[in-house]
């Protein structure tokens, strides 16, 4: 599910605005200003956690959201990794889970091996023309080829809660989007209003809540950096992304996803976006490590990366389906090399070669042709006439 961001600039504006009228207007142009720009980052990285919402006036981005969906026929896990920035001291985010999840803690190598797995093969492939760089066609270019509070309300209920690193879990189950919601502003968190209204199916359909809020260690630090991967698990009859709170994004969205099965997998529609693009395929080979220990039983890896232009264009959640073969596949990116011979261009000298051979055929053929013209001509012998006939006795 690709993160809504949500960000506050009431209190800034509020500090600027405590004088004079054009304090008042110059807030109003900067706040302005700010929305614009922000509008201009595109696109932002997929995020799995539904709704990262920061407290009070503060900001927070997601620079990258790493995700892996692990499904062995009955259970599901959802291992995510986020990468923020901004000066929020604190945030939180809700996921709809379809079934009751249990949270723990993620090795950070973990992303780390699927990053060196499905990396790209790198190719040198040469070629016997001159393109754009090679010489003499240099045109400048340089190209190359993703917490709650102990309080309640009616309505929601508090399943369990954990402290988790930097993250304090709560799991919830809610028959009121609107109970959610005031569950979650009445401790600590500001939530759009539009918010509801999307949890309202997952309400319909039973579904339950992660609940997190983000802390740094050390009381009082801005949240920076890659934070720990955070662990969910839960029952499902088929595995599922949630992804339908992601279209209340104001931005186009970008989805990064890794999916451990026993076979090759693919989602099942567009959703919304575009087509969805497939990174990796294959087996996981290593032995050892956090990613041998997940993807034990489950040992096909589809690494898929899809763009969402318009979020609200989102339709529901990514059912992930088996594609019909296990075809492996892997991106390679190839380097382009001109053609030398002792660093001088192929073509060059085959150019310079054919040349040369055609000059020296056709000096040839004029040396001939003029031998043929400076060739004396020798007469004929003179004709003499035959001798007299004698008569027989004669």
């Amino acid at each position: 599910m690709i993160g809504l961001l949500i960000v506050s600039l009431r209190g800034s504006i509020r500090r600027m605005t405590r004088g004079r009228p054009r304090a008042r207007a110059t807030a109003v142009v900067l706040a302005l200003f700010a929305l614009q720009l922000g509008s201009l980052v595109s696109p932002a990285w997929a995020c799995g956690c539904g709704a990262l919402v920061p407290g009070g006036a503060q900001q927070v981005a997601v620079g990258r959201e790493a995700s892996v969906v692990r499904w062995d026929g009955r259970q599901e896990q959802i291992v995510m990794r986020l990468t923020v920035s901004g000066d929020a001291r604190r945030a939180a985010w809700i996921m709809p889970v379809p079934h009751r999840a249990t949270a723990t803690l993620a090795d950070p190598a973990l992303f780390d091996a699927l990053n060196t797995l499905t990396a790209p093969v790198h190719r040198a492939r040469s070629h016997f023309w001159p393109q754009d760089g090679d010489w003499p066609l240099v045109s400048g270019a340089t190209g190359g080829g993703p917490p709650p509070g102990a309080a309640t309300a009616p309505g929601v209920g508090v399943v369990g809660r954990e402290r988790l690193g930097p993250f304090d879990v709560a799991r919830l189950t809610a028959t009121d989007p609107d109970a959610l919601g005031d569950w979650l502003h009445t401790n600590g968190f500001v939530l759009p209003s539009r918010l509801d209204q999307a949890l309202q199916p997952y309400v319909d359909q039973r579904w339950e809540y992660v609940a997190i809020r983000l802390a740094p260690a050390a009381a009082g630090t801005p949240l920076q950096g890659a934070l720990d991967p955070l662990h969910l698990t839960f029952a499902a009859e088929s595995p599922v992304y949630p992804m339908r709170l992601s279209r209340l994004a104001r931005t186009p969205q970008s989805l990064g996803l890794y999916i451990l099965a026993a076979h090759r997998m693919e989602p099942s529609s567009t959703l919304g976006g575009s087509p969805p693009q497939v990174a990796y395929a294959g087996r996981v080979t290593t032995t050892s490590g956090p990613l041998a220990a997940l993807a034990k039983g489950t040992p096909f890896l589809t690494a898929v990366n899809q763009e969402f232009p318009d979020p609200s264009r989102i339709t529901g959640d990514h059912l992930l389906r088996r594609t019909a073969t296990d075809a492996t596949f892997q991106q390679v990116i190839y380097e382009d090399h001109l053609s030398k011979v002792a660093g001088v261009p192929a073509w060059l000298l085959t150019i310079g070669g054919g040349l040369a051979v055609l000059t020296t055929t056709a000096v040839l053929l004029a040396v001939r042709r003029s031998r043929r013209t400076r060739r004396p001509v020798i007469p004929p012998p003179p004709a003499f006439p035959p001798p007299p006939t004698r008569a027989p006795g004669s």
